[in-house]
């Protein structure tokens, strides 16, 4: 099986994404997209889009761009800078390989709303463990 379907039917595994409603929209070597539609338990106090609501949208994209040439990576750094609040529709995340070794990956990812202003950039560099992604449990 390639590496695409694995991690297809690898990240269907994430309880946590499937959990806050994030859709897959996209999956190529080093690269990710995702939606959520914001719903009410997405939101904080002041009625906005609460931080874990946008950094696990984007950390699922990371995985999945991460783990698309079929290795176990998993996060071991990640920096976020919030610009601007969202309080309804949808939002989008796409990941995008910029580094790649044997044992790191570096990431760059950017979320947006539905009118393609960015609500947040983050980093991310993961370690590559010497583990086939179709043997993960």
């Amino acid at each position: 099986m390639e590496a695409i379907e694995r991690v297809k039917k690898f990240i269907q595994k994430d309880r946590f994404a499937k959990y806050i409603g994030i859709e897959i929209l996209d999956i190529s070597l080093g690269r990710a997209k995702a939606s959520m539609k914001i719903e009410d338990h997405h939101l904080n106090a002041a009625n906005v889009v609460h931080g874990s609501a946008i950094f696990g949208l984007a950390d699922l994209v990371f995985a999945v761009a991460s783990n698309s040439h079929g290795k176990v990576s998993l996060g071991i750094n990640m920096s976020v800078s919030y610009l601007k609040a969202a309080s309804g529709g949808t939002l989008f995340a796409e990941a995008k390989e910029i580094s790649k070794n044997k044992k790191l990956g570096t990431y760059l990812m950017e979320v947006t709303d539905e009118q393609n202003d960015i609500i947040a950039i983050l980093q991310g560099t993961v370690y590559r463990k010497n583990e086939d992604i179709g043997g993960a449990t």
